[in-house]
């Protein structure tokens, strides 16, 4: 899987289609989607910063370990928690904001604890590992509807 710097590199990539919808492949527009990618990746770090280290603790999940297994999240199964989700349509401005927010706080996880770790509402406490694993993972989840707006149909 490509890297989290890779994958925002994606994202800058697509962010001049941000307008562009396709209702066969999503409800939403690839704004909608890079937005909600950069929301999520700047609220995990967050945190991930915020956090005890010392008060994580490893449980067994069998939904993490599911989607683990598969290395791919199911379309249409899941949905994204509210702080997570975006109200409106965002402007080219503001994705780039957001996208040069998201650098920074990607570029903040080498400097942070192992034990560093954040609440998934599905998969319970991920640690600084499992985080990065889970933010590349839903990453390319979204840059692959990205990819099918602008490519089906």
């Amino acid at each position: 899987m490509p890297t989290l710097t890779a994958l925002l590199q994606q994202i800058e990539d697509y962010l001049q289609y941000h307008e562009k919808a396709n209702p066969t492949v999503s409800k939403s527009t690839v704004g909608w989607q890079l937005d909600h990618s950069l929301l999520v990746i700047i609220g995990i770090v967050n945190q991930l910063e915020q956090s005890n280290p010392e008060n994580y603790q490893w449980r067994p999940n069998w939904k993490r370990t599911y989607i683990q297994l598969r290395n791919s999240i199911p379309r249409g199964k899941a949905k994204a928690p509210k702080l997570v989700r975006p109200l409106e349509t965002a402007s080219l401005d503001d994705l780039q904001s957001k996208l040069a927010a998201a650098k920074e706080k990607t570029a903040l996880l080498q400097s942070l604890p192992a034990n560093s770790y954040f609440t998934h509402p599905y998969f319970g406490d991920l640690n600084l590992k499992s985080a990065i694993w889970f933010l590349k993972l839903h990453t390319n989840h979204h840059l692959k509807i990205v990819n099918d707006i602008l490519n089906k149909g």
